[in-house]
């Protein structure tokens, strides 16, 4: 796979054509939007081939960190990344798909459960390290620096109001 396959623009004035920012938390809050949609590009391309997008994937990583026991739909809500997802939409996709199996649950009738079935994990070992590959080519930092990036953003978020 080709590194810049979708955007490859480095610095944020030319990816923006502006260098006009308010302040350089201005330009921090900018550069992390641009940055995760370059991500999200980026990851989107790696699982095109699988025929998944993002909050597909999110689902079925999800649901893999409690397999073998299913989970409730809230709870895999609770758990993705873009916290605006349809999560019932995108397990009826994935059910179409047959990479996952939905019931009701047997405590709670109006509470239903999802789990992998094997096709969704075979698909989702193939797929992470698709992910895992195309991350190590287009993250051009050391351990160290994302690890230090890691600290701000969570640092960052820490300050929520």
């Amino acid at each position: 796979m080709h590194v810049c396959t979708y955007i490859c623009i480095v610095k944020l004035e030319e990816a923006l054509k502006t260098n006009r920012f308010l302040s350089e938390r201005h330009k921090a809050s900018l550069n992390i939007m641009y940055t995760a949609y370059w991500m999200k590009s980026h990851i989107s391309q790696a699982l095109k081939e699988s025929g998944l997008t993002a909050e597909q994937f999110n689902v079925l990583r999800i649901l893999k960190g409690s397999d073998p026991k299913a989970m409730c739909v809230k709870d895999i809500g609770s758990r993705m990344i873009e916290k605006s997802s349809n999560v019932p939409r995108i397990i009826d996709r994935l059910v179409i798909k047959k990479l996952v199996k939905r019931y009701n649950s047997e405590e709670d009738k109006r509470e239903t459960m999802v789990q992998l079935t094997e096709k969704g994990i075979q698909l989702l070992e193939k797929t992470n390290r698709q992910v895992a590959e195309m991350t190590e080519q287009v993250i051009g930092t050391t351990e160290e620096d994302a690890a230090a990036l890691n600290e701000l953003l969570e640092k960052m978020r820490s300050s929520d109001l």
